[in-house]
């Protein structure tokens, strides 16, 4: 017998998120556990967990009870699990979806030097980080666009659309508390709405058409901006309309 002590082989660890590195970018939809190296199961794990393995099934299925389900079981999340976890089905997936993209976009806006960069420049950069993170998942998430298309779903999709303008914005540096807070964000609304829609059906390799589409609604934001500050400036010379009420003197 051998006075050696056996060595034991080194376990190996599981995933923790369901997220991987891609030539140094972290992308939605990868991963395969949702287990610290302690044992501990934390709801964010979990979740990322039950949406890498649904984003595959949703592009074929939609987001469906029956995906959600297939992922749960897939990522080891038990059916109280997934029940506290979202509550609200597959439309509470679809939420955490959205709220996990505008994460990403965050750190990736944090990471460039947007000071440097003119207002247009930035919510340029915004844009693009977003659709670039929903892009190794397109057709998941135009599955997902569509869900919420439904009337039924319109306070969702507003909501959601309200937390990823308002997470730009902030990103690029807005600290506005007046009402311009709300114009800014209606504004960037509508040309991210619109540049959504037409990245979706954009089949291009480069995606240049979809590019080239936001720089054009930015420019006619930025052309409705300068008409407003210059019909404010010649209305400034004018009386009021409660003066041509006034008795003259």
């Amino acid at each position: 017998m051998s006075d050696e002590t056996p060595q034991k082989k080194p376990r190996k660890k599981k995933a923790v998120a369901a997220e991987e590195k891609v030539d140094g970018r972290v992308e939605l939809g990868h991963g395969d556990g949702a287990n610290h190296g302690d044992g501990i199961r934390d709801d964010g794990a979990l979740k990322d967990a039950v949406l890498a393995a649904a984003l595959p099934d949703a592009v074929f299925d939609g987001f469906t009870e029956a995906v959600l389900a297939k992922a749960g079981a897939s990522a080891n999340v038990t059916a109280a699990e997934l029940a506290r976890l979202f509550p609200e089905g597959p439309l509470s997936l679809i939420e955490y979806y959205s709220v996990a993209a505008d994460a990403q976009m965050e750190q990736r806006l944090a990471a460039m030097n947007l000071p440097g960069m003119k207002i247009r420049q930035r919510i340029a950069a915004a844009v693009l980080a977003r659709l670039s993170i929903l892009k190794p998942n397109k057709e998941a998430a135009r599955r997902a666009g569509a869900t919420l298309s439904l009337p039924m779903h319109a306070g969702l999709a507003a909501r959601l659309m309200y937390r990823t303008v308002d997470a730009m914005w902030r990103a690029v540096g807005d600290t506005s508390t007046d009402f311009n807070f709300y114009t800014k964000r209606g504004i960037l609304a509508g040309v991210y709405g619109a540049t959504l829609l037409r990245w979706f059906n954009d089949t291009s390799e480069d995606e240049a058409v979809t590019t080239e589409f936001l720089a054009a609604r930015i420019e006619n934001v930025m052309q409705f901006e300068k008409f407003k500050a210059q019909a404010k400036k010649a209305f400034a010379n004018f009386p009021s309309f409660g003066d041509f009420g006034k008795p003259k003197p």
